[in-house]
């Protein structure tokens, strides 16, 4: 970010209209948001554009309060029941690897866990949407192309969703980092033969065999490797060019003109290279950051809990601890036990934090969850995402949303609209609807405009690919056709065209809920 000119302010909560104002006296001073404790909210302004303050540094005459507790350490979870972790025959080889990581470079930086948080926080206060999506399982043998196209699919999807809600959309990748994933039975048996189920190419391979299935902790370096290769190529894509508005167009064309949805879509694409020409006229550079970049933020879940240990760094700033295996991290469904390893790590870092939320989840259980993962109960912080299924979502959701609106808890809200919708077909073939997928996202945005609560964005498990895993869709995907290009390690993904569809489906309930408030 160039500072160059950049004056530090404060901006005023108003509770009354949940706006915030520029402050007419010093400043330098504290602001007192709803339902929480005095904080600090630094931006630095820029043409009356607000952006986090990412320096660290204090203002005013308090002390910043460190978030990471005192009474935490990146190794307590030790003490903890941890689940969904490997057996591994060679305990010393982990702790050797584990040292070697400590002493690796991070993959991703406190300033951009602490930018990502401030994005979220905006999404809280109402002003924007979050779109997270990638694969379901990385592997370490991706390629570049495969990296490009998942990259490329989640700008295509991100233009949509803004175009149609005219909010900033937050763009988050299950990418550089989703390598481990939770099962549900610990060994896979195959013609009589039962060997341990496969975790993730970071834990054990996908092959059927001894050697493939045995946890092997030398994949932790390998991902490690393979994930600072992939998020730097994400950096590359997002800030060299590629992310250009006048190239929204050329993101489409090998998707879009065969199609109802894909001609809507080379439609706002025109729309848009003709508002960046009338901005041309107007004098704004092409070279303008805003039109030349953007931001793709990682995440993945933090399932396997020595590496993530081993990528705990202090930052030098503030001294809070971060995960710096990536930007955002979360709780998955089957680990987020209160008195478990998992939230004992995630309630330590400063990072951004997600928690899986399925059908089962308590109302007394996810406000004690929000204790421990959100003590201060500060905007951007934690991230509740719902896995529930369509058959679930509409009576389920409405008592949890209304318990922590009464209990003024302050969380972003999305759906995860895959994981309640999988089943297998009469072929044997583990897949999804998407139907069911799209019910379960409009039941979603029904059932929080009903309790006067905010859909704040979807995760999806996708790719750039025009893989065979998801049925339905424009391409009317069946059971059939699923064996022409099955590729996921795990679980089935969406596709492109089921991806940008879905997108279009959202983008018109954004832009009616939109329409609707004025």
């Amino acid at each position: 970010m160039n500072t160059v000119g950049f004056v530090t302010h404060k901006v005023e909560y108003s509770k009354k209209n949940s706006k915030f104002r520029p402050f007419r006296g010093k400043r330098k001073y504290l602001s007192r948001q709803p339902n929480t404790k005095v904080s600090f909210l630094e931006c630095v302004v820029e043409n009356g554009i607000a952006s986090p303050n990412l320096s660290g540094k204090t203002v005013g005459t308090k002390q910043k309060e460190q978030l990471t507790p005192k009474d935490w350490s990146a190794s307590s979870w030790r003490n903890k029941p941890a689940k969904q972790q490997p057996i591994y025959p060679d305990k010393e080889a982990v702790e050797k690897v584990v040292s070697h990581i400590k002493h690796l470079p991070p993959l991703v930086q406190a300033e951009e866990a602490k930018l990502l948080r401030f994005r979220l926080s905006e999404v809280c206060r109402g002003r924007g949407f979050v779109l997270q999506g990638g694969d379901c399982a990385e592997s370490l043998e991706e390629s570049t192309d495969g990296v490009r196209d998942t990259v490329r699919a989640l700008f295509k999807m991100a233009m949509i969703l803004m175009w149609g809600s005219l909010e900033p959309v937050v763009k988050i990748g299950r990418i550089g980092g989703q390598f481990a994933k939770p099962r549900s039975d610990d060994w896979e048996e195959r013609d009589g033969q039962r060997l341990p189920c496969y975790r993730g190419d970071i834990i054990n391979g996908s092959s059927f065999d001894l050697v493939s299935r045995t946890p092997d902790p030398n994949r932790m370096l390998a991902a490690y490797q393979h994930s600072a290769g992939t998020t730097n190529l994400v950096r590359a894509l997002a800030s060299g060019g590629f992310a250009d508005l006048r190239n929204v167009k050329s993101w489409g064309m090998d998707w879009a003109s065969n199609t109802e949805k894909g001609k809507a879509y080379l439609d706002t694409a025109e729309r848009i290279e003709e508002a960046v020409r009338f901005w041309e006229t107007c004098g704004v550079s092409v070279r303008d950051p805003i039109i030349y970049s953007t931001e793709v933020f990682t995440s993945h879940e933090a399932l396997l809990l020595p590496y993530e240990e081993a990528l705990c760094r202090q930052d030098s700033l503030t001294g809070d601890m971060y995960a710096t295996s990536g930007a955002f991290i979360w709780i998955g469904e089957r680990t987020r036990d209160l008195d478990g390893a998992h939230v004992e790590f995630a309630r330590g870092v400063a990072n951004p934090i997600g928690v899986k939320v399925g059908s089962g989840m308590q109302v007394d259980e996810l406000l004690r969850l929000c204790d421990v993962l959100n003590p201060r109960n500060e905007m951007g912080r934690l991230t509740l995402i719902t896995r529930m299924g369509s058959k679930n979502l509409a009576s389920k959701l409405p008592y949890l949303v209304r318990a922590l609106k009464r209990e003024g808890k302050n969380v972003v809200w999305i759906t995860d609209a895959m994981h309640g919708n999988t089943y297998k077909t009469s072929f044997g073939v583990k897949t999804r609807s998407w139907n069911h997928i799209l019910e379960e996202v409009r039941d979603f945005f029904a059932v929080h405009r009903a309790e006067g609560s905010r859909a704040g964005g979807v995760h999806f498990e996708m790719t750039g690919k025009e893989v065979t895993e998801c049925v339905g869709g424009m391409v009317d995907l069946t059971a059939e056709s699923l064996s022409k290009r099955y590729e996921s390690l795990c679980d089935p993904r969406l596709n492109l065209s089921q991806s940008l569809e879905l997108a279009f489906e959202i983008a018109d309930i954004l832009k009616k809920q939109r329409q609707d408030t004025q």
